[in-house]
């Protein structure tokens, strides 16, 4: 049928018999594609299988559309990367004033918050500020494909699927490749294990959970082992959701608090609690910064 259009002399013909001719290798790459990705995951189903999940339920997870090898955010790991954090833009005027509005609106949880946790409403506020920008961008990525994707290369053939997906001038030494690659699939396993046994206890949809390309969940952007262990029910209603600002502010609190935060704790004592939060410097820095602002 195709052979006939393309030898008419209609244009229109012809033109939908490429069109279609495209969008069916269109179509049969991404299947093939897909196929391919989700391969990689087949070591790793076992494991999780072997460590105790249900069989029906991560094979059913892994043959969702949507679960795939997540190379293109996975990849940024293992790339020569020139972009540098900005994190003072968030000590601007205008970030400050819509910090201070945000404390406003969810006054009454930051009550309970710090009557139970004693964390100041100021630092739990610049963090929120800095990880999330208010709870306005929680990333876009899949956290099941990411966490999947990086626990799944302690299998030598995903490790050798992503190795040939970085491009040639970006990579780090195979050395370097390899070194990382054993550090981020044990940590990522742990993680993976945590967010299935957490989006199972919430009875949330693990396929539908989006977040950084780290893994880091919500609002406050907790990665799934501190969600399992310090995340709380701030608003009381019987479960725990990062992504509702009550639960985010109470889970923070609580976070602190778990690594010494105490009511009236002085600048370089809180400087190592939030320091936990995130390893940088630069970071801790500007979450005490704004901290300042907002009380000013």
């Amino acid at each position: 049928m195709t052979v006939t259009l393309l030898k008419t002399d209609c244009g229109r013909c012809r033109l939908l018999a490429m069109t279609l001719i495209i969008l069916f290798f269109l179509v049969f790459s991404s299947m093939a594609a897909s196929g391919k990705d989700k391969g990689q995951f087949e070591q790793l189903k076992k494991r999780l299988i072997a460590d105790g999940f249900a069989k029906d339920r991560i094979n059913r997870l892994y043959v969702h559309p949507d679960v795939f090898f997540e190379t293109r955010g996975v990849t940024q790991y293992f790339m020569h990367n020139e972009s540098r954090l900005n994190y003072d833009q968030f000590a601007s005027r205008k970030f400050i004033k819509k910090a201070r509005k945000y404390m406003a609106e969810h006054k009454d949880a930051f009550a309970r918050s710090e009557k139970k946790y004693g964390v100041d409403k100021e630092v739990i506020t610049a963090i929120i500020l800095v990880e999330t920008k208010l709870g306005t961008y929680l990333g876009s990525k899949s956290i099941i494909n990411s966490l999947s994707t990086m626990a799944a290369l302690s299998g030598s053939g995903p490790r050798e699927y992503l190795w040939n997906q970085i491009p040639g001038d970006r990579r780090i030494t195979r050395k370097e490749f390899d070194k990382k690659a054993n550090q981020k699939a044990n940590w990522a396993y742990r993680e993976l294990k945590a967010f299935l046994t957490y989006s199972e206890r919430e009875k949330i949809e693990a396929a539908d959970v989006i977040g950084s390309y780290a893994g880091a969940v919500g609002i406050a952007q907790f990665m799934p082992t501190n969600i399992l262990a310090l995340a709380k029910d701030g608003n009381e209603d019987g479960r725990v959701d990062l992504f509702n600002h009550a639960d985010a502010i109470s889970s923070i609190a609580s976070y602190l608090k778990h690594y010494g935060w105490k009511p009236g704790i002085n600048k370089k004592k809180a400087y190592k609690v939030i320091y936990h939060y995130n390893h940088s410097k630069y970071y801790v820095k500007t979450i005490l910064k704004i901290s300042d602002l907002l009380k000013g």
